[in-house]
């Protein structure tokens, strides 16, 4: 696992530091020896550090540094490699690196009039000439990329003065970075103790104050900690595009006094409160507050930030009404979202916003900010699919890049048309799953059906999960471009989703998704496909004397589109899988499933694929899977964890549409 994050850390540093040389436009390597000087000057190794490149004969340095009170001389050289991480800095190499720069130590002296007097190198030289007349010791940096073989060199000395060597490797920059920073609670502390009223409560796992928070204090508290301070939201915050936020902003700057009477506040949670008790045994106050997190009102806190530090407003006689629930950590999950969903009022929050918290969505978002999508289209930048868990998540994460040069650094690590949100993902999966029809009903029901099988067979969020989903994306797009080309116009959604079900199914998903994300983009053979298969299948949606949209939300129209008479050109079938992909949906015990679905009769099996065949109740992938199900019991094959969850549902979507059992 370790060597995983360290993996996942050096790609997210060399990614990084081409996308932000690429929009200063500087060298790679100085842009490098910039960003982990800066991290260091945070930690507190190194100190007023400056940055000049100079190489030539036997001298290399990329800058140096001026410790406290003069401290030290530090001098820094930089060994920056593209390639993967795997490569490893050799003690020979190190050595040769540290000779080099000491050599510019010793040389600067001589180095400096051969330059011209305007540049960093002869304004380092002689700030690095100067420091050694009487600085007591010198430090010398190497910073790597790469993992380190061996140890730093022995302490040396250049004319008296004792010299130590120092390797920053790509181990030791992942220490560093990630050191104290996982999972921290946010502790909030208030001196004087902050005014509460407790609220009599018989529940056993959580408790309810009230209290009134300095305006001020809420806006420092989300410029300390940003979105971390509302992980546990439906959403982020959602700019000041919307009437309420704008509200919010106006009353802040116009009226401050009396944002306490028209605004809602914040409902928050806490895991553990530290309270002044009255001689009764009451909470009075609150002394400190750790695991802090806003559940609702996001918008508030943050727009009390925006004219804080944006507008440059004056917040001091702003009050904000505070609801704190204090919740085990055990319990965050049962009890949060339910706060959530009944306390939200200010703008309208959909099902899919309160889905938010779900551990599928949590760990599909985790994964996803990791995962690093290989460079495309020549280029040899790679850049990351923007998963929004929360709504509005993507322009929160723009908004803290306050130069345009870091936006324009996000933007290429994260492009706008490789954001996705929950409803897109759910739709995505659905059209591979053969399942337009739940589509064609709308962002909210689709995405509400796609829940209620993630509940009954919760998939295996994995890596390789997140990558076939994001190929999901691709194709879906691909197909997109196809229907737009054949003219489907305000019919493109429904066209798009039921041609990518249509070939999903006659490829019985063997279509190499693995492939999509290796490459970023589909196959030209599958292109080509999906040319010839588009208006074909929008001929069968767009459908003369029908509604269009309501009968792309019937079964009916699957049904009519399976039959769609189209066969999988040669060229693309050269590229399929032998095996249909596996997104490996696990519910959370498969033995019992696989247990369950073998303790009911071959006979019933059957009778829900013959039910479900005279009816159309069921869709033909559902009542094909009965019979397949009913095959294998007889035979005595094994039913596979999967198709045995799938097959339960099956059985009890038919049992709720009316099947009954012989034996009922």
């Amino acid at each position: 696992m370790a060597e995983l994050e360290l993996n996942d850390f050096a790609r997210t540093l060399i990614a990084d530091t081409q996308a932000t040389a690429e929009a200063e436009q500087t060298s790679i390597p100085g842009t490098f020896t910039r960003r982990v000087l800066e991290d260091l000057e945070q930690a507190g190794v190194v100190s007023n550090t400056f940055t000049a490149y100079h190489k030539a004969h036997g001298v290399e340095v990329y800058g140096y540094g001026l410790g406290e009170a003069h401290g030290s001389l530090d001098l820094f050289i930089t060994d920056f490699r593209l390639t993967q991480w795997e490569d490893r800095l050799t003690k020979a190499e190190s050595e040769k690196l540290f000779r080099r720069l000491l050599t510019f130590a010793r040389r600067c002296g001589s180095i400096r009039p051969n330059l011209d007097e305007h540049s960093d190198v002869r304004d380092m030289c002689e700030a690095v000439e100067k420091a050694l007349a009487d600085v007591p010791r010198i430090r010398l940096f190497l910073l790597s990329n790469r993992v380190s073989t061996s140890a730093a060199p022995a302490p040396t000395e250049l004319g008296g003065i004792p010299v130590t060597h120092e390797i920053w490797d790509l181990s030791r920059l992942h220490r560093q970075a990630t050191s104290g920073m996982i999972g921290e609670p946010i502790v909030v502390s208030f001196d004087p103790p902050l005014p509460c009223l407790s609220a009599p409560s018989s529940e056993p796992n959580h408790s309810v104050v009230l209290a009134v928070v300095p305006g001020q204090r809420l806006a420092e508290l989300y410029d300390e900690h940003r979105t971390r301070l509302l992980e546990l939201n439906v959403r982020a915050f959602l700019q000041t595009r919307g009437a309420v936020n704008r509200g919010i902003k106006d009353t802040l700057l116009k009226a401050p006094a009396r944002f306490l009477a028209y605004n809602n506040g914040i409902t928050a949670t806490a895991s553990h409160v530290d309270f002044v008790e009255n001689e009764d045994g009451e909470y009075v106050a609150i002394r400190e507050m750790r695991g802090l997190q806003i559940v609702n009102g996001g918008q508030t806190t943050a727009s009390l930030h925006h004219v804080l530090v944006g507008a440059k407003g004056d917040l001091s006689q702003v009050r904000v009404q505070m609801k704190l629930t204090m919740v085990r950590p055990e319990h965050l999950a049962e009890i949060v979202p339910k706060i959530s969903r009944f306390s939200n009022t200010q703008n309208r929050v959909s099902l899919v916003d309160f889905s938010s918290n779900h551990e599928f969505h949590v760990a599909f978002e985790r994964i996803t900010r990791t995962l690093w999508a290989p460079a495309a289209d020549g280029s040899s930048q790679e850049t990351r699919w923007f998963y929004e868990r929360a709504r509005g998540q993507y322009a929160d994460e723009l908004s803290k890049a306050t130069s345009p040069v870091a936006q324009r650094r996000f933007k290429v690590l994260c492009p706008t048309r490789q954001k996705f949100s929950k409803s897109d993902l759910a739709k995505y999966v659905h059209s591979w799953e053969q399942l337009p029809y739940y589509v064609s009903r709308g962002a909210q029901k689709n995405f509400a059906e796609f829940m209620i099988r993630v509940e009954e067979s919760t998939p295996t969020v994995d890596l390789r999960y997140c990558q076939r989903v994001i190929a999901m994306a691709l194709l879906f797009k691909a197909v997109d471009r196809a229907a737009a080309e054949h003219g489907a116009g305000s019919h493109k959604s429904l066209v798009t989703t039921y041609t990518m079900a249509r070939l999903s199914l006659e490829t019985d998903r063997r279509i190499d998704l693995d492939r999509i994300w290796r490459e970023q983009d589909v196959t030209p053979a599958l292109r080509a496909a999906l040319d010839e298969l588009c208006p074909r299948v929008k001929r069968v949606v767009v459908a003369a004397n029908r509604h269009v949209g309501e009968w792309a939300k019937q079964s009916a129209c699957w049904d009519a589109v399976s039959r769609v008479h189209w066969t999988v050109p040669e060229t693309l079938a050269d590229e399929l899988l032998e095996q249909p992909v596996e997104m490996a949906a696990q519910p959370v015990d498969g033995d019992e499933a696989v247990d369950e679905v073998e303790s009911i009769a071959v006979e019933e099996w059957d009778a829900i694929g013959q039910w479900a065949k005279e009816t159309g109740n069921l869709e033909l992938p559902e009542r094909q899977l009965a019979f397949t199900v009913a095959k294998r019991l007889d035979t005595g094959e094994l039913i596979p964890v999967s198709q045995a969850v799938q097959a339960l549902h099956v059985r009890r979507e038919a049992l709720r549409l009316g099947f009954r059992p012989a034996s009922a």
